[in-house]
Order: C-alpha cells, then structure tokens, then sequence
C-alpha cells in the first residue's frame, strides 16, 4: 500500500549552539498529541532517525547531538509561568527520543518562538520577559528577549563561539537550578557527598563530583581520562575506544545517581542526561573556528559529552553545571579552580571558544541552595512552515 505524505506546522531554529524543530503540541498529527509512542514515532521520522548511515539525509536532523533535537512548547497551564516547554533528544542511530533533560541551548528559542507563535504577549519594543517552565525538569527559566517594532529582535551585534555569526543577545535564567529532594535524581548532591570515587568495571578508580544543577552532570578531572583539556572534536569522535571508556564511565555514574538501575539501561534507555565532562587548569589552545584562546582569557579548560560523543562547544545545561559547581568550595570544579572558595562567575575555554557564567550559592543548615544561574546566549528562526512526513510514520 502506497502512503503519502502529511504536513505539519512547525518552526525549524537555532537556540545557542544549538538546532531543533519546534512544535506546539497541537501542531501534532491528532492520534500523536495524547500517545507518547506515536508522537515518538513522528517526531523520530521528521528528524530522520534512526539513520543507519548517520547522516539524517531523509530528516530535519544534522546527525549530530547538537542538531538532532525536537521542542514542543505550548501556553502554560500553570500561574507562575507563561509557556510549558518540553525537551527530545534524538538519538541519530537508535529509535530513542530522551526526555529525561533540558537542553540549555534550546531554551534561549522558546521565548522568541512563543512569542512568534502568538503564545505569550509581549510589549511592542524593549525587553519581553518570558516565564519558562522546564517540564523535562521541573523547573523554572527566566528568558529576557529583546523586542523591536513588534517583533522579537533577532539580528544584533552579540557574538556567541561556536555560532557563525552574530545576533541579538538572550540572557537567560535558571532558577533553583539544583535538583529538590523528590525530584529525579534526588538533592544537588544525589550522594550527599561533593566528591564521589567510583568503581568503574574495565577502568578502575574514578574521582567525580555528581551534580544535579541544570541538568545532571558528571565532572571528572581531564587527566582521569587520559585528557589534557584542550582536546577538540577531532581528536576524540574518532576513536571507538575512547569513546567506550568514557560511556562506561558515564553509565556507572548514572547508576550511582541512582538514575538507572543497571549500566546497560543508562546507555540504551537514557543517553541524554547525565552528561559526563571534564575540566583542566587554564591552558592555551586554538579553538575548531581558528581562534586562538589564551591561558590569561579563562579560568579553566571545560568539555563534555552530549549523546556518546565530543559536544563542539559547550551543553546550555553544561555551563549551568560549571557555574553551580564552582560555586560550591569541594567539587572537581572549584578544585580545578584552586580550591580558594566560592565563585560567583567563571569564564571557561570550549572547543569553540570561551563563555562566561554565573552563580551564587549558600549553605544552609549543611546544604547547598543556588538561587540562580546565569548566561546569555542567542537565538534565530531558520525556517517556519510545513514539515512533511509520511503517513505511515508509526510503521
């Protein structure tokens, strides 16, 4: 039986180093909208996963972890914010869409698509302040989206490494970025403790700090690994061994999360969050663009994986979980940092460059609360239209 083809409504944008396709839930096919299969199964197909051959040539995905992602964002239902904003990472070579995060990246698009899309007033010229509600992670995100003659103001001169070309600044924050004792993953610190030393099969004593803030994050010293820090794509995402290691690495620290029951489940169900990166003392490099970034310009060397591979510059969510741990005097970050105390903002080298963030944090009565994290990225719409996919989608 031959299928055709059906048209969605959907708003193809970047958000930070990021690309995805945005939906309103209505926006979906009717069967898909209350079915999470079938609306797995759609989304899958208008990205192009799974791809056999990695290269997302019959989708909207770039085959990478960075491009391959899916957005649905609606009015929110709740009073203290304005849109509901939920988060798909799509696996290039599986049939897997992760809900389990956010990402960082992404969440600088939701304000300039809501408003868009006509989900959220805002005023004619100045500053729209967008009131987001994570629902991967249940949490609150302030977007400040500049406005110009009625409409969200996406050229300007703010520039981003790792994106090409210049545009108008987002800032963004993230509100009590740590995890709340009953959500996923439990407290800031899910083992109650700053540094944790993993038993890791096949690999031996590993030194992290395991963090809730953002999104689930794994910090290990670079050297742990086998790292200098500076490393770019090209010199990781090519070796299956590696790769290997640092997966292992990942999964048994999700175990110890207590995110997944066995290893295996974190690779195969749950390869989003938590994220594992590393992070070195300040060392020049020249970054994937060409530029150089010197010893003097940043306070540490910061990396991380996204989906089994080597992100080409830095996770949203990532950078929330740097500023969060170098905050708190003990972790693997505020070691790295010297150890001297707290910081309220720190600037880290990437693969694609450099980004400044920000957090401050208190204890109280033996834990650690941040209020908020802070970062600015930038936004753009790239295509809004139609997106076209079979009707036999679920098949």
């Amino acid at each position: 039986m031959t299928s055709r083809q059906i048209g969605v409504r959907a708003t193809y944008m970047r958000g930070g180093t990021s690309k995805g396709v945005f939906f309103e839930p209505a926006d979906l096919p009717a069967e898909a909208r209350d079915n999470p299969a079938l609306r797995d199964a759609f989304l899958l197909r208008v990205v192009g996963s799974p791809d056999r051959y990695r290269q997302h040539i019959d989708g909207m995905g770039g085959a990478t972890s960075s491009t391959s992602k899916v957005v649905l964002a609606s009015r929110s239902s709740r009073g203290d914010s304005d849109v509901d904003y939920l988060f798909g990472a799509v696996s290039v070579e599986k049939p897997v869409i992760d809900w389990s995060g956010n990402c960082g990246n992404l969440t600088s698009a939701v304000g300039p698509f809501a408003i868009a899309r006509g989900l959220v007033d805002a005023p004619r010229d100045g500053v729209a302040t967008v009131r987001i509600w994570q629902a991967n992670i249940g949490k609150k995100i302030v977007a400040y989206v500049p406005m110009a003659g009625g409409e969200v103001q996406e050229t300007g001169s703010f520039e981003l490494d790792g994106v090409t070309f210049p545009a108008a600044e987002i800032r963004l924050e993230f509100l009590d970025p740590g995890a709340e004792d009953d959500g996923d993953g439990g407290a800031m610190f899910p083992t109650g403790r700053k540094v944790d030393q993993l038993q890791v099969p096949d690999v031996g004593a590993i030194e992290a700090t395991l963090i809730n803030a953002g999104n689930p994050t794994i910090f290990v010293d670079a050297a742990a690994l086998g790292f200098r820090g500076t490393e770019l794509q090209a010199d990781v995402n090519g070796d299956a061994t590696v790769l290997a290691r640092c997966e292992t690495i990942r999964a048994h620290a999700t175990v110890a999360m207590g995110l997944a029951k066995t290893a295996e489940e974190a690779t195969e169900k749950r390869p989003h969050t938590p994220k594992l990166a590393f992070v070195a003392s300040p060392a020049a490099y020249v970054a994937a663009s060409g530029k150089r970034v010197a010893v003097d310009d940043i306070d540490l060397c910061a990396r991380i994986f996204s989906m089994g591979k080597l992100h080409h510059a830095m996770t949203g969510t990532g950078a929330v979980a740097i500023a969060v741990a170098a905050a708190i005097p003990g972790t693997v970050v505020a070691r790295v940092l010297g150890g001297a105390g707290a910081r309220e903002e720190v600037r880290f080298g990437h693969p694609s460059g450099a980004l400044t963030v920000g957090a401050s944090a208190s204890e109280i009565d033996g834990e650690w609360q941040v209020a908020k994290a802070t970062m600015s990225r930038s936004a753009r719409r790239l295509m809004d239209g139609v997106v076209f996919v079979p009707s036999n989608y679920a098949s």
